[in-house]
């Protein structure tokens, strides 16, 4: 009996230690969920030029943010609403993409947008946009939804009210940009939708071409930007297609202009923002994903194919300092680029040549409500 005693009395002793030693998990990094919804009818050619200028600046501002002192995911959705060429019976709204945080595919969808006259509902778009997606229940989690446009917000047969209240009731900050004369965006309610939320209500002027700050540093920045693809190896089924699809949004960057490029080989040099686990080998190994000597042979990039397990490994680690020596030169160079465009904007702007547009619209309301809400910006951290 007293040796019995014994060893329960030492294993509660043991059990009380192990617990009282036990590392509480860390928590799940906080998200950033932001779902932009344009209108697509014929009018609106201007806003989806803007926004394929400012997306890359939009993310590098979001990516800024930290939440004690650690960086958020960010996940973007898209839809359109408005067009002819989708079903009346669905209100003429298309879901783009869900909540994601592949970043090439939202370039890819922005970039294949096009315009065609129709009926723009707001509060169906918006109803929509509550229905579909996977919103996060949690408070400290900043969601906000964008709506552009240029017609009445009360258009079609859901109320926008009712969805409004939808919103609110979980958190999600409605922003409306409209784009036209502000007090009549104000007549046609879309400084109501916003208001409903405590979101902002922006007005632009759509048809306005991006006026864009080339700076010193851009031709080496995405010089190191086509050195950096050059370490991410495609494997698996989606492998070369998602490669090529890199490859295809940096050039939509470049069309725009080499800035537009810069600031999306600036997004790609953040491992915390563009990470590629679900078809790059590097950020796949990195994040658990896969085990390098388990992947079957005909799965494999070329380069790693007929190598050993040491010899992969090898190459794997090789590659993987490559990614981060040109991240890193790519980080110092977006700091002398920043400096280089505050001073600009802030000669443009004492001269009185400031104009809001799509991008300066978000920037500014995500910057707002994120730190109302404990995020700071805080661009020092490591990327």
């Amino acid at each position: 009996m007293k040796k019995s005693f014994y060893f329960i009395a030492a294993f509660l002793v043991g059990t009380s230690f192990v617990n009282s030693q036990r590392i509480t998990p860390p928590e799940n990094p906080r998200k950033i969920q932001v779902a932009i919804l344009f209108d697509t009818s014929n009018s609106m050619d201007g806003l989806i030029d803007q926004a394929k200028s400012r997306i890359w600046n939009i993310v590098n501002e979001i990516s800024s943010l930290s939440y004690s002192g650690n960086r958020p995911s960010i996940e973007i959705a898209l839809y359109h609403y408005g067009n002819s060429r989708l079903s009346a019976s669905g209100n003429y709204i298309e879901q783009l993409l869900s909540l994601t945080t592949d970043l090439d595919a939202v370039s890819q969808k922005l970039f294949g947008m096009t315009t065609n006259g129709g009926s723009e509902y707001c509060g169906a778009v918006i109803g929509r946009s509550l229905a579909d997606l996977e919103w996060s229940s949690n408070p400290s989690d900043l969601k906000m939804i964008y709506i552009a446009g240029n017609e009445s917000f009360a258009q079609g047969p859901i109320s926008y009210k009712e969805e409004c209240k939808k919103a609110a009731s979980r958190g999600i900050f409605i922003n409306t940009i409209y784009c036209g004369n502000y007090d009549q965006g104000v007549r046609e309610f879309w400084k109501d939708g916003a208001s409903c939320t405590n979101g902002d209500y922006f007005n632009i002027d759509s048809d306005r071409a991006i006026v864009h700050i080339d700076t010193p540093y851009d031709e080496k920045i995405n010089q190191y930007n086509d050195s950096l693809n050059k370490t991410y190896y495609g494997y698996g089924v989606e492998g070369q297609r998602k490669k090529s699809m890199q490859l295809a949004e940096d050039s939509n960057a470049e069309q725009e202009s080499i800035s537009v490029k810069a600031e999306r080989s600036i997004v790609k040099s953040k491992g915390h923002v563009y990470n590629n686990a679900s078809w790059d080998l590097i950020d796949a190994v990195d994040n658990g994903n896969q085990d390098i000597t388990k992947i079957k042979e005909e799965d494999l990039p070329v380069e790693f194919k007929g190598k050993s397990n040491e010899e992969k490994q090898a190459l794997l680690d090789k590659k993987r300092e490559e990614r981060k020596n040109y991240q890193a030169k790519i980080n110092e160079l977006a700091k002398e680029r920043q400096n280089y465009i505050d001073t600009e904007m802030k000669k443009r702007a004492e001269a009185g040549g400031q104009v809001d547009d799509f991008g300066t619209s978000v920037n500014e309301s995500i910057m707002e409500k994120a730190e109302k809400i404990g995020f700071k910006k805080d661009a020092s951290l490591e990327q």
